[in-house]
């Protein structure tokens, strides 16, 4: 699993690579974590390379979101495939994120 995060001038961009298992989870999270505290930046996830999310790695989602949202700001979940899309309907985040195409 890669994760890098990009500053840019008014938001964060995370590049999100490879399948974000439970193993993958504890040093996804830790790369993330400053992003709970997003500053009022918005916060784009490119999903384009992600393969697989489990449980553990919504879970890392949510807390990036609500830190986000006490924060002002907002997560957007970039070029998702088909089957991370349903998991993302399977558990109701689908009405939580807000969703791209580039």
């Amino acid at each position: 699993m890669k994760t890098t995060i990009q500053e840019l001038e008014d938001k964060y961009l995370v590049t999100l690579e490879g399948e974000l298992d439970t193993a993958a989870a504890v040093e996804v999270e830790k790369t993330l974590q400053p992003l709970y505290t997003s500053n009022g930046r918005d916060i784009v996830i490119d999903c384009t390379n992600l393969e697989y999310i489990a449980s553990s790695g919504l879970r890392i989602l949510i807390s990036i979101l609500k830190g986000a949202k006490a924060g002002g700001s907002k997560v957007i979940m970039r070029n998702m495939n088909d089957d991370i899309k349903t998991v993302f309907k399977l558990t109701g985040f689908i009405n939580l994120f807000e969703f791209e195409e580039v």
